[in-house]
């Protein structure tokens, strides 16, 4: 049966989101998201996406996960924006860039650098990634009161995992592409932006961010630090969940001070 307003990938229709939205990469995540919601309903369960809505404190709240990357970031805002969303939340894991950045601190990202294509095939490529100030103040005000170890600042989006991320073999940043590939000056750009004060590394940040300035909304971003860019060596492997209940329990405080501040 066709919905109202049915969207084309999610199958998501009038009704089935929120006003305020978590996303996230991995769709494992969205039950952890909303474990102490109540009335919640799978409203999607396709490709990499997978969407619930439910109630939380009074509030109704949507999680949906993203995918892995811009291009399927795009999609999913697209369609809840659509659908009547107005604030998002991206919570996920990142990699520490800055020597002040601890494995399992949080990072709130003020504003992200585009290395990603997505987003150039919707506006012109210095337009900023900037987060919405009420939802970075909120997100802020959250990790105060849970006295969580956090920072803020400058997030680097990236498209290829493997080819902007890099490990340490004899001292040295060396490739994680298969055979070693890499072209010329991409060691130097993980150095370049730490020395720009840049704090983290992930994938999505910017998609989330633009698309929602760009469609006159909200989105902030919360991250655990899962892993250090460079990788210390081949078995380094990551900790997605590392602190992660902390960071979901920020976002949903956060979005709470959000629906009380509007009355």
């Amino acid at each position: 049966m066709t919905k109202e307003n049915q969207q084309p990938i999610t199958g998501c229709g009038t009704g089935d989101v929120a006003d305020y939205a978590f996303v996230c990469g991995d769709p494992a995540r969205v039950p952890k998201i909303s474990a102490q919601w109540e009335d919640c309903q799978e409203v999607c369960r396709t490709r990499e996406y997978v969407v619930v809505t439910g109630t939380y404190k009074g509030v109704l709240m949507t999680a949906a996960s993203t995918g892995i990357g811009a291009p399927s970031t795009a999609v999913i805002i697209e369609e809840l924006a659509k659908l009547g969303t107005h604030t998002f939340i991206r919570i996920g894991n990142s990699g520490a860039i800055a020597e002040s950045v601890e494995l399992g601190d949080y990072v709130i990202t003020t504003g992200s650098i585009r290395d990603e294509g997505t987003t150039k095939s919707y506006v012109r490529p210095d337009y900023p990634a900037a987060a919405n100030y009420e939802v970075v103040s909120a997100l802020v005000d959250a990790a105060k009161g849970a006295e969580a170890n956090f920072h803020t600042g400058v997030t680097w989006s990236i498209d290829a995992f493997y080819a902007r991320n890099k490990v340490l073999m004899g001292g040295e940043m060396a490739s994680m592409c298969f055979n070693g590939f890499e072209q010329s000056g991409q060691n130097e750009m993980l150095a370049d932006a730490a020395k720009a004060g840049v704090k983290n590394v992930e994938m999505e940040s910017s998609t989330v961010l633009t698309l929602a300035s760009l469609f006159g909304l909200r989105a902030g971003c919360i991250c655990t630090v899962s892993d250090r860019a460079p990788w210390p060596g081949p078995g380094d492997f990551l900790d997605m969940d590392r602190n992660m209940d902390g960071a979901i329990q920020v976002a949903l405080d956060a979005v709470l001070a959000l629906v009380a501040k509007e009355g």
